[in-house]
Order: structure tokens, then sequence, then C-alpha cells
């Protein structure tokens, strides 16, 4: 979901600065405060490239440290079912003032997160949102603007942010929903949720973490997703599409409607899609992507388009690997639902490999019905055309009349096209 609005940031709040004192550090609870239930208690620890390492905590006095001319990122985790620190935090830190010349404010509320009891969480997430209005009141009071405020809700955080951005009427610059909190959230309500018009630019990255799954996840996919794309190591592509399906069985390959522009990437960068939103007037539009299992996350789609010459129609999946001049392999991770392969008729699949190669030697298939029992059956291949996505300038590679046994890969050196 990708929306915009109007913004958000400054600053002004007061720190803790006697050096005497250790740093102070985020909350850190058991499962027995989980099991006792925790009473909300709201710590606001900022971090500058001037203080790095060591947060200061924002009070009642002024801090030296706190920038209100700057960007100012909130981060803001949700539910805490045994008490323990997110890990993810400090990394996340350190990435955005890499990036990034600004202030970085975590609110920890993991008094008040840390329970068994899942709507008492739930039910602190306004609570928490007045304590941030009150801080940004005072930050725009010091000269910040509303334009240069960035929240990154996580779980219930993303929820908390909505309610932030509501405070006020969607003037915060962006908010970006790390697959938000659906338990007593969904289906109600935009006032009772994040929602597009929270903010000038709402990205929200939903991950395939499903129902009560992410109760249990401590490293949420969409966190790390957000975090890669901070460090550049690739760009993952989102594409606009009417639905998952459709964008699985290549029908959503093209931004065309959104040119000149380029395809949106994933994450932090996601903003330079924010001014062109707002001069077309555009309400927003869900982007779908595929990512690999394992860091830097990226996929490397190609088209693959197929003819075959079977009299009955076969149903069933291919499993693809590519081999470059090396010997180096890339399977195939995201295939496509069993395709219906009928004679004559062209089938284009979207394949996504975990690796880029810009010479393939060779390509082996395996053709799968699926089926445990029963007779095994051959696919008969008139035709296959591979057809790089990630990069369409590269020639494409053709291979004809071929037979794959179900079961059994078949490999071969493809020609030009």
């Amino acid at each position: 979901m990708l929306r915009l609005c109007v913004v958000f940031i400054c600053l002004w709040y007061g720190v803790r600065t006697d050096s005497r004192e250790a740093c102070p550090a985020f909350t850190v609870l058991s499962l027995s405060d989980a099991l006792k239930g925790t009473d909300l208690k709201v710590k606001l620890l900022l971090y500058t490239r001037q203080n790095p390492n060591c947060a200061v905590e924002l009070d009642s006095t002024p801090s030296k440290y706190l920038d209100v001319t700057k960007k100012t990122t909130f981060i803001i985790h949700g539910y805490r079912l045994t008490g323990s620190a997110p890990v993810w935090i400090p990394d996340l830190v350190q990435l955005l003032l890499s990036v990034e010349d600004m202030n970085v404010i975590v609110v920890d509320w993991n008094q008040g997160a840390t329970t068994l009891i899942y709507s008492h969480a739930a039910g602190n997430c306004k609570r928490v949102a007045e304590v941030l209005k009150k801080l940004i009141d005072e930050m725009l009071v010091d000269g910040a603007s509303l334009d240069s405020l960035h929240m990154i809700g996580v779980s219930l955080g993303a929820h908390i942010s909505g309610f932030v951005g509501q405070m006020f009427d969607g003037a915060l610059g962006r908010i970006t929903g790390l697959d938000p909190a659906g338990p007593l959230y969904r289906g109600k309500p935009p006032s009772e949720r994040l929602d597009p018009t929270d903010a000038q630019f709402v990205d929200v990255i939903h991950s395939d973490i499903d129902g009560l799954q992410y109760f249990k996840c401590d490293h949420q996919r969409s966190v790390l997703l957000f975090m890669s794309s901070l460090k550049q190591s690739c760009n993952i592509t989102a594409y606009p599409c009417g639905s998952y399906r459709n964008y699985r069985h290549g029908k959503c390959t093209s931004c065309e409607p959104f040119r000149p522009l380029p395809c949106p990437v994933l994450g932090y960068y996601a903003h330079e899609w924010k001014s062109y939103l707002i001069q077309q007037s555009h309400p927003g539009s869900s982007m779908f992507f595929n990512t690999a299992d394992k860091e830097p996350f990226c996929i490397y789609h190609y088209f693959v388009d197929i003819i075959t010459w079977n009299k009955d129609t076969r149903r069933g999946t291919l499993s693809i690997v590519l081999v470059d001049e090396t010997g180096k392999k890339a399977e195939s991770k995201v295939n496509p639902e069993a395709a219906a392969f009928q004679q004559f008729n062209q089938i284009t699949l979207l394949i996504g490999f975990d690796q880029d190669f810009e010479n393939v030697q060779r390509i082996s298939l395996t053709f799968s019905t699926g089926s445990v029992i029963g007779p095994k059956f051959k696919l008969r291949i008139l035709q296959i055309r591979l057809r790089s996505l990630t990069n369409p300038g590269r020639a494409q590679l053709c291979r004809f009349d071929l037979v794959l046994p179900e079961g059994s890969a078949r490999t071969f050196r493809p020609v030009p096209c």
C-alpha cells in the first residue's frame, strides 16, 4: 500500500546528560513480567550521528543532540509476548544513521507491550500515541516541520503510528507500517487502525506472516526486508497488480501507468514516489513482489514462454536450474501454481532466481505433476524461451524439440532466440 499526505518533523525534548550514568537502554523484561502484566511506561531514546551508540533519554530538559532542522525518524515496536528487547532495533538505528544525518527516536513501550493478554497491549496503543503527540507538539514549537517526520511502526507500532498521524490530520511526512497487527484491527474503521490518509505518504509491507504467526516471530520478515533496503545491496522491485495470483502468473510486470518513474523499490527509498503521487492525486496502489529466503532477499525474474505439443493436456509445474560459465547454479525459487500445458498453446510463467547470471551456459528442467502414485507423463516441448524481466536488454535464450520425462531432470545448452 502506497499513499501520500502532508508530513511531520519537529524536534525538541530533554535528555539526561550526566556522563557518569550508563547509556540509557531499552527496557528488558521477562516472561514472569508478561505473566503478571505490565503497566504502561514510555521511554524515548534518541540517537544521532553525534551519539550513535549511546542513547539519550528524552525527558523534560532540552537535548543538545536533538536538531529539529533535520529529519526525525521514530521506531515503534509492537506486542512483546516474552518481554525481550527486539533484537533488530540496534541494527535499524545504525542503518538509518548511515544513510542520512537524522534524529532517530526509539519508542520503548515494552512496559505496556509485555503481557500474555494481547488485548491489554493493544489497549495501550492510543496512550502511546498521546505521548508521542506531546513530544511532537514541543518539537513544532521549537521549529520542527511535520514534513520531516517519519514513523516506522512494527505490528502494533504501525497502528500507534496511524493514531499519531490522525492527531495531526494526516500531515506527517511518512508512515511505514511493517506487518501491521491484524487481530483486533482487521475490519475496523480507519479511525481505529493505520489508514492511507494518516500521513502524506504511507507505505506498508505485508510479508507472508499470517494469523497469529507474528506472536512467535521476533525477526519479522518485513523488518528484515526494510533493513535490507537500507543496505542497498540490491533493489527489490514491486509491481502494481490487482492480486498476488495475477502477479505470480506474470500478468503484472509493467509500471507503464506511472511513467516516467520506474517501478517503485521496496523499503526505505519508496518515498521517492511521494511527490509523484501528490501531483497526480493518486489514491495509492497495491504492489506485489517476491523475495528470496535469505539476505539480500532479491529475486531475479524471467519470463518462461513454453509451447508444448502433447495431444492431451498436461498439468504440472516446472523446476528450472540455470548454470553459468563457472558452474555456479541458480535454482528457481518462485514457482507458479500448476499450469495446464495444451497442444500448440503458449504458456508464460514468471520464474524467480536468487542469483543473476549474465551468461547462462546450461539450463536444467524438471517437470512434475505432483502425483505420488499413478502413471508418469512426459511433457513434449516444441519451444521454450527465457526472457529476463530484471534485465530486459539481455539476449533471449531458446531451445526447441525437448521431451521431459516426469520427475527426471533434462539438461541442455540454450541457444540465442
